[in-house]
């Protein structure tokens, strides 16, 4: 193979109005995914309160992976880039294992708040905010040790290796993102509302919902793609039968969802919507908009301090 076959070009050639639509829908998306993200990891991060949360941490964890999912999707959904494993354009399995970190995420965000809700004197003893970060950085190391091992051993190992993990992971999506999911309705439906009205009663029950809408976005974007590639990895067919990853929808749904996971969080949760206008958006909207003043004399004068800004407490 010569190196000019090696040259990127665009998802699709630009030669029709419907293939430069894809090209910017892909560059748009990539640009939502990691706006979206960085803004919600952000209002984690400059709120002291949410940082010593557990379910907080997952979802910081969720929104890490999706950053690395977005910027590189300016590459794989962009360009024509086939991410196999014989592929001169392939990511070394490096690009689908961030899509994985953020499905390991919300699986373990899913075990912790059904522990959180049905015992939660014993969470609060087991889960400390140390052992909540120990379990995030447990499967950060996890999921590249796979990329690694992927990449020592030969491409029919690896693809088998692949066929498996996702066969197991299937079984885990179903068996806790639906199993579980049921329960926790119930829980939330039910058990809670039988509790007296209290702050600590509906900051349970609406994070249990949240993870609830998370989970079943989750799914409808994940299970094509987890069943697709499954079943052809068994049966020994080819998976990419498009062209590339940008025109692939199976491919482009969990994208979708990268996007859509942190506005569900932004909807769902009162103090992330609140720290984010008031210290994450609404000071750089503020900047951009008064960069500052002009005195009678052209000059321009210091620009006030706002009481809700970078500053506020």
């Amino acid at each position: 193979m010569s190196n000019s076959s090696w040259v990127l070009s665009p998802v699709l050639p630009l030669t029709s109005f419907g293939n430069v639509l894809m090209f910017l829908f892909n560059i748009v998306l990539a640009a939502s995914i990691l706006f979206l993200n960085v803004s919600v990891s952000l209002s984690i991060m400059l709120n002291g309160a949410l940082r010593n949360e557990n379910r907080f941490m997952y979802m910081l964890s969720t929104c890490f992976s999706d950053i690395c999912t977005g910027v590189s999707y300016y590459y794989v959904g962009v360009l024509d880039v086939k991410d196999t494993f014989n592929s001169p354009t392939g990511t070394l399995y490096i690009v689908p294992t961030f899509l994985g970190l953020s499905y390991m995420a919300i699986l373990a965000a899913q075990a912790d708040r059904y522990h959180a809700v049905t015992v939660p004197f014993k969470y609060s003893q087991r889960m400390t905010r140390n052992r909540t970060l120990l379990v995030i950085c447990s499967y950060w190391v996890y999921a590249f040790l796979i990329v690694a091992a992927n990449n020592l051993v030969t491409v029919t190992v690896a693809k088998r290796l692949t066929s498996i993990g996702t066969f197991v992971a299937n079984i885990f999506t179903v068996i806790i993102m639906i199993g579980l999911n049921i329960r926790l309705f119930i829980i939330a439906r039910f058990q809670l509302e039988r509790e007296p009205p209290s702050d600590e009663r509906d900051n349970k029950r609406s994070s249990v919902y949240l993870i609830l809408v998370v989970a079943a976005f989750f799914l409808s974007a994940w299970l094509p793609i987890f069943l697709h590639i499954t079943a052809c990895n068994f049966i020994g067919s080819i998976c990419y039968t498009f062209k590339n990853e940008g025109t692939d929808p199976l491919r482009l749904l969990p994208r979708v969802n990268a996007c859509l996971t942190p506005i569900l969080y932004i909807r769902g949760c009162t103090a992330i919507r609140t720290t984010l206008l008031s210290k994450v958006w609404k000071p750089c909207c503020r900047t951009r908009r008064h960069p500052g003043r002009l005195g009678p004399a052209g000059i321009q004068s210091p620009r006030r301090t706002s009481k809700v800004g970078w500053m506020s407490k």
